[in-house]
């Protein structure tokens, strides 16, 4: 009698988990590696102030659906007075106090926000 020799699940799951397994794995040691990257890059900047105008503001939320909680990420568009534009990661408190059109000393390193101080509107 001969054994069919055909399709088998269990063998393709035996050789395709590991795999999936490895990658996984890969993935989240890339995105670590890229944030001490960032980190480190960040830290080897001079801390900078210069006058910035806000330009816009932006929400990023994840999460939400059904029972799990949702996580909202805030960043913040500045224009130097050279004319470029960057855009920066914020707290969500810093996020609150600031409107388009507020003009301030804007203090960064690299990509990461220290804070942004208006200036008095004189009228």
């Amino acid at each position: 009698m001969e054994v069919n020799q055909g399709f088998d699940m269990f063998t393709i799951i035996e050789k395709l988990f590991p795999l999936f397994f490895i990658l996984v794995i890969g993935f989240i040691l890339f995105i670590i590696f890229q944030g001490i990257k960032q980190w480190n890059y960040n830290n080897k900047q001079p801390k900078l102030n210069v006058d910035a105008l806000v330009v816009s503001k932006r929400t990023e939320v994840s999460g939400g659906s059904n029972d799990s909680s949702a996580s909202t990420w805030y960043y913040i568009t500045f224009q130097v007075e050279s004319g470029d534009r960057m855009e920066l990661a914020v707290r969500g408190s810093d996020y609150g106090m600031l409107a388009e059109g507020d003009a301030g000393e804007l203090v960064f390193q690299g990509t990461r926000f220290h804070s942004f101080t208006r200036k008095q509107q004189v009228n």
